[in-house]
C-alpha cells in the first residue's frame, strides 16, 4: 500500500564499496538502524531504489550498485516525556552520551508503555532525533533491559544517520565486562557463530546457521573459582549476542535469567555453594556496557567514556576476589 502524501523526511544516496553479507533488508536495517518490517515496507512501497529501480527486499547488493533510500517523516511520537533520573555523562546539540541503569528497558513496546529510557531522554534533552521506529527517537543502538552501561542516543537526524552508519562500518567501539559460569578454555579469543531466532523457542536467539553473523571478542580478566570475569568487545550488534555467544560455548553469563538460569545448580560440593553465593551476591545479570569510543559525527573529535561496575556487581567482584580456587576450580564446561 503506497502512502504518496507524505514527503519523505530523508533521502539517502549511497555507492555500494564493499558487498554486504547480508541481504538487502537485513543491511538497509542494520545500516538506518529500523526494523526489518519497516525496512520491507519500504520497499514494497518503491522508497527503496537501486540503480534507479524499484527492487525487492531479498536482493544481495553488490559492488558499485547505487542505491537510494526513501524514509517518511514518522507519525507524531506518542511517547511521553517523564522526569526519571538518568545518569548523561556527555550531551551537545548533536547527541548524548549516557549510562543506562539495569532494570530499564530502552524504548516503549509491548508491556513497557512507560518509564523507559526514551521517555526519561524526552524529558531531560527536550527532543531526540526522529530516524528509525516512532517509539524509538534517538536510539542508535540498544541495551537489554537487565543490562546496565554506556550508550549513545541522538539528538538530530543527521548526527543519527552518521552514527547508525559508524555502527554498521564498526567504527563504533563498544566494550562490556561480563562474569561467564565455569572457566573459558583460552584468554583471548573470537566467536565468529550467525544468530537468529531459536527454531525450538522464538523469545529466544541462538546459534543458527542460516542466522546473521555476529563476531564477539572475549579476553579473561579474572579466573575465580567456578567463574570467569570477562573483557567482551562486540563487532557486531546482534540481539543478545554476547549472552547467546557465551551460552553456546557452555558459560553462560552469571544471573541470566534466559541462557543461565540455575546454572550454578550443577556445580559441586564446595563450588556449588560458592556459585550460588556470587549469584547471590551478583542480583541481576553480569554484564555491563563499561567502554564506548566513536568519532563525533559533528565535530570529527575523538570521544571515549567508561563507566565502572556498579553496585551489587563490583561488591560481587570484590568477594570474589576474595574466595580461592579450591583444587584449581573447574567447574562446568
Amino acid at each position: 500500500m503506497t502512502n504518496r502524501s507524505r514527503e519523505p523526511a530523508e533521502v539517502h544516496r549511497f555507492r555500494v564499496d564493499e558487498a554486504p553479507d547480508d541481504r538487502l533488508d537485513a543491511y538497509l536495517a542494520d545500516r538506518f538502524r529500523l526494523s526489518r518490517s519497516r525496512v520491507a515496507l519500504l520497499v514494497d512501497e518503491g522508497l527503496v531504489r537501486v540503480n534507479g529501480s524499484r527492487t525487492r527486499k531479498s536482493l544481495r547488493l553488490g559492488v558499485g550498485d547505487e542505491v537510494e533510500v526513501r524514509i517518511p517523516a514518522p507519525p507524531p511520537t506518542s511517547v511521553v516525556p517523564e522526569s526519571i533520573p538518568i545518569e548523561v555523562e556527555y550531551e551537545d546539540e548533536h547527541l548524548a552520551v549516557v549510562d543506562k541503569p539495569a532494570g530499564m528497558v530502552v524504548h516503549p513496546a509491548a508491556g513497557h508503555p512507560t518509564g523507559t529510557l526514551v521517555n526519561a531522554l524526552l524529558h531531560r534533552l527536550g527532543g531526540l532525533s526522529s530516524l528509525g521506529e516512532p517509539l524509538r527517537p534517538g536510539i542508535v543502538h540498544r541495551l537489554d533491559k537487565d543490562t546496565s552501561g554506556l550508550m549513545v542516543v541522538a539528538r538530530t537526524d543527521e548526527a543519527h544517520g552518521k552514527l547508525a552508519r559508524a555502527i554498521a562500518r564498526r567504527e563504533i567501539h563498544r566494550g562490556y565486562l561480563a562474569a561467564a559460569w565455569g572457566h573459558v578454555s583460552e584468554d583471548d579469543f573470537q566467536v565468529d557463530r550467525p544468530i537468529a531466532r531459536d527454531p525450538k523457542n522464538r523469545k529466544r536467539m541462538a546459534v543458527v546457521e542460516a542466522g546473521r553473523p555476529a563476531l564477539t571478542h572475549f579476553r579473561r580478566l579474572e579466573r575465580w573459582n567456578a567463574a570467569d570475569l570477562l573483557a567482551v568487545r562486540l563487532h557486531t550488534g546482534r540481539t543478545h549476542q554476547i549472552r547467546v555467544h557465551l551460552r553456546h560455548l557452555g558459560h553462560p553469563v552469571v544471573g541470566d535469567p534466559i541462557y543461565g538460569r540455575q546454572w550454578e545448580r550443577g556445580l559441586l560440593g564446595a563450588q556449588g555453594r560458592w556459585g550460588e553465593e556470587l549469584n547471590r551476591r551478583s542480583g541481576r545479570l553480569f554484564l555491563h556496557a563499561a567502554r564506548l569510543a566513536f568519532v563525533h559525527p559533528a565535530t570529527g573529535r575523538k570521544l571515549s567514556f567508561t563507566s565502572p561496575l556498579p553496585a551489587p556487581l563490583d561488591e560481587a567482584v570484590d568477594w570474589a576476589r576474595g574466595e580461592r580456587p579450591e583444587g584449581g576450580g573447574g567447574g562446568q564446561g
